[in-house]
């Protein structure tokens, strides 16, 4: 695997968290909500940030100014996901961009760097998706191409909004990872109980 910080002055490989939009399933804004005194989207900024060396959020930075990150709006507000990853290969200047939801607190710098050593090794792939054993996609833990951009956009604005669906097959790679803690997501109360052990 090449160096993932060879380039002293343009970064091979930039970093974005997802901060996510209204969270109708929750019922408040996720990112915010607080575990063990700190918010899930800090947690996860870090664990990115760990990685890398680098971390963005891609959201409102009316809302997530003060967290001291960087913050990009979306470029179209309210189209979910699949907009914020659009957003941000649009911004970046790097080939890989690595993405992560906001509300996975479990994930891990050393399943970040996992992913990001699987693109480096697949140079030519248009993104690497993490694969569970039963065959579960994360598309929001995952490593994008800025190659890809063009598809994403021609996607959005044909009305598809599922990152996977947007996603060219041809030069998707998947990376079997094995019943890693680190996408647990938490998109309703019951599930933010369980996690914040307030079971």
């Amino acid at each position: 695997h090449r160096d993932l910080h060879s380039f002293p002055t343009r970064r091979s490989s930039d970093l974005f968290v997802l901060a996510g939009g209204a969270s109708s399933r929750m019922g408040r804004n996720k990112a915010l909500l607080m575990l063990d005194g700190r918010a899930l989207i800090d947690i996860v900024a870090s664990a990115v940030r760990e990685a890398a060396g680098n971390v963005t959020i891609i959201g409102p930075p009316e809302v997530y100014g003060h967290l001291g990150i960087p913050v990009i709006p979306d470029r179209i507000a309210d189209l979910g996901p699949l907009a914020g990853i659009e957003t941000a290969l649009s911004r970046t200047a790097a080939g890989w961009n690595l993405m992560v939801a906001c509300d996975m607190p479990s994930v891990t710098p050393f399943t970040l760097r996992r992913i990001l050593e699987e693109a480096a090794a697949y140079p030519d792939a248009g993104c690497i998706l993490p694969k569970s054993a039963e065959g579960f996609v994360e598309p929001l833990c995952a490593a994008y191409h800025k190659r890809i951009l063009s598809a994403i956009t021609q996607a959005l604005a044909a009305g598809t909004r599922k990152v996977t669906d947007a996603l060219p097959k041809a030069s998707t790679h998947y990376l079997r990872m094995t019943d890693d803690p680190a996408f647990q997501n938490i998109n309703t109360p019951d599930e933010w109980r369980r996690v914040s052990g307030q079971d």
